[in-house]
């Protein structure tokens, strides 16, 4: 439906208002459709924002739309700081483990919005929640408002974080 509803929306060529239409329907134009009435880094901010969901996890268009983002974004290697982790928004649950444990807490507030996780993306959130390294510190130091900022993460987390948290 939302492919098709791109169709019509641009018959016409891209309107300039792209930004007053359903986010999700953005996952269906390329960042160079969209070029026309702004920039690729606002493009994938509204990316960000929609429900990524709607691609199939695996899908050849949702690895693509995370790779281009990551080159709009000229983020090199896999070091995401928080500033495009927060542009990056829901495309952060698509970012693999190595980029997880080389980003430090830069984007588990983003993580804890995500369905679900790979087993590599669950590994490395525990490591990385482990080290305590993190805005958020060790759970030892963990308060219930920060359980409530992570509580999409709780799932994840094993016995030897879990009994860490202070009651």
């Amino acid at each position: 439906q939302l492919s098709c509803l791109v169709k019509m929306v641009t018959l016409h060529g891209i309107p300039q208002d792209l930004d007053n239409y359903p986010k999700d329907l953005l996952l269906f134009l390329s960042p160079s459709d969209y070029a026309a009435t702004g920039s690729c880094r606002q493009y994938f901010a509204n990316i960000g924002k929609a429900n990524l969901d709607v691609l199939q996890r695996e899908s050849s268009q949702r690895k693509q739309l995370l790779l281009e983002a990551l080159a709009c974004l000229k983020i090199p290697g896999t070091q995401v700081n928080e500033e495009n982790a927060e542009i990056l928004g829901h495309l952060v649950c698509d970012l693999g483990g190595e980029y997880i444990r080389s980003s430090g807490g830069n984007l588990l507030k983003q993580l804890s919005q995500c369905e679900s996780f790979l087993p590599d993306q669950e590994e490395a959130i525990r490591s990385v929640v482990s080290s305590g390294n993190t805005s958020f510190g060790p759970p030892v130091a963990w308060s219930a408002f920060t359980l409530n900022e992570l509580s999409g993460l709780i799932p994840v987390f094993d016995h030897s974080i879990l009994q860490k948290i202070p009651k």
